[in-house]
């Protein structure tokens, strides 16, 4: 699980290792261009009804951290569909990766109801994904 500290916030932001490399390419890419915009991700059926987007700029600090020492082997395809969004009025929504071989409307297929599952417990944390009711569990490692 990494996180990400954002500006002065004493919530940190925890996501998924490989969502959250993919993630800190696509951010470092826009923020290296002196580009603001949104990131975004829905509340869990478990959080009250909603969404969370914070702004990012490149004058607010922000710090991503691994748990993981081994980088994952990224997808392309992942990082091309978070920067279309990133380039979009409404700014990152954090979106499942398609994987190889996956309908897109299976579990574990991009899916335009996927939601981000966040916990409250004294800090905000990003530790699933849910993709058409189907729960995904962390995923690691292959690209």
């Amino acid at each position: 699980m990494g996180t990400i500290f954002y500006g002065g916030s004493a919530t940190p932001i925890h996501i998924e290792d490989r969502a959250l490399a993919h993630l800190k390419v696509v951010i470092a890419t826009k923020l290296r261009r002196s580009e603001s915009f949104t990131l975004s991700w829905r509340h869990p059926d478990d959080q009250p009804r909603g969404r969370t987007t914070i702004w990012l700029h490149p004058s607010i600090p922000l710090r991503f951290v691994f748990d993981d020492p081994v980088s994952p082997e990224l997808s392309r395809k992942w990082i091309e569909e978070l920067a279309n969004s990133a380039n979009s009025s409404g700014g990152i929504m954090l979106i499942a990766e398609q994987i190889e071989g996956v309908p897109p409307d299976a579990p574990g297929g991009e899916d335009p109801s996927l939601t981000v599952g966040t916990v409250e417990v004294d800090e905000l944390t990003i530790d699933k994904l849910t993709v058409s009711g189907s729960t995904l569990p962390a995923r690691s490692g292959d690209g």
